[in-house]
């Protein structure tokens, strides 16, 4: 059994309760989930089972669209609405409409986030949101991130509804602070909606107490990001073996090599014309 769930994960729910479900409904324990969504947030999750668990990295390094309600008035320690309120503060007229979109479009590009304290961040081995919650100072370094759209949908004083679209590492949560610090306003995220991974959209998404095996998709289609190459049988047993093959066409980069029926072989490093087996799915036969 190999392949991906596209789930709605609810409100309330860690990814880990999600993944739970999805081992009691499959029967199997080799599940994970490809970038963890906070409990308060709702949206898409993509749930891997059995050897697709090792496509995490290629999952994770999609792009990312969440649907935000950022709060200004109040910031909490956790910058979304679970928190204990940290700074509070009410201007006397709410900036307009412009204004706030300019504030949005300054997140947009290559830039360094802080990660919120109450995060999976590690620090020196533990979780930083475990640090946090005993009350312990958090300091955690800044990332590069990539934002690469933001959109404001709605400013209706004090909530801003907006989209965004991120690549991996990016906290939406963190963009709701930088949006207060922006417009010298304590704000926090209220709301967050996970609409869509690469083409995968939530819209796609069954609940994760619906999950049976006819859901799953191919571990091929996991990979839309990478460029493919169907290899024949003889090219599938060398694979299969971990050896390297050569292709078809020079491409330099990460591959998926799939079998004449379109099933996944394995992902490949391409250079110099030879594609070197990463992940090998292929048992030698």
């Amino acid at each position: 059994m190999i392949g991906g769930l596209l789930i709605d994960k609810p409100a309330g729910w860690t990814s880990h309760d999600v993944v739970a479900a999805v081992r009691r409904a499959l029967g199997t324990r080799a599940v994970g989930h490809a970038g963890t969504l906070d409990p308060f947030a709702t949206g898409l999750l993509i749930v891997l089972v059995g050897k697709a668990t090792r496509l995490a990295r290629y999952v994770e390094a999609l792009r990312k669209r969440y649907l935000a309600t950022v709060r200004f008035g109040s910031a909490t320690d956790t910058e979304d609405l679970t928190g204990t309120v940290i700074a509070a503060s009410t201007p006397d007229a709410w900036p307009a409409m412009d204004a706030m979109c300019d504030a949005a479009s300054s997140l947009v590009g290559s830039r360094s986030q802080r990660p919120p304290a109450f995060s999976a961040k590690h620090v020196g081995g533990t979780r930083s949101h475990v640090l946090a919650r005993r009350g312990e100072a958090v300091t955690l370094r800044d990332v590069t991130v990539q934002v690469h759209e933001v959109t404001v949908e709605r400013w209706s004083p004090p909530d801003l509804d907006m989209a965004a679209v991120v690549g991996r590492g990016t906290y939406v949560r963190a963009m709701a602070r930088e949006l207060g610090e922006r417009c010298g306003i304590p704000a926090h995220c209220a709301a967050l909606r996970r609409a869509a991974i690469g083409p995968f959209s939530v819209e796609q998404a069954i609940a994760p107490t619906a999950v049976n095996r006819s859901h799953l998709i191919p571990a091929a289609a996991l990979l839309p990001a990478l460029p493919s190459e169907r290899i024949d049988a003889a090219a599938v047993r060398e694979i299969s073996f971990g050896r390297a093959i050569p292709q078809r066409e020079n491409a330099q980069g990460t591959g998926a090599l799939l079998g004449e029926d379109g099933r996944l072989i394995a992902t490949a490093d391409g250079r110099d014309g030879i594609w070197h087996p990463v992940v090998v799915f292929e048992a030698p036969g």
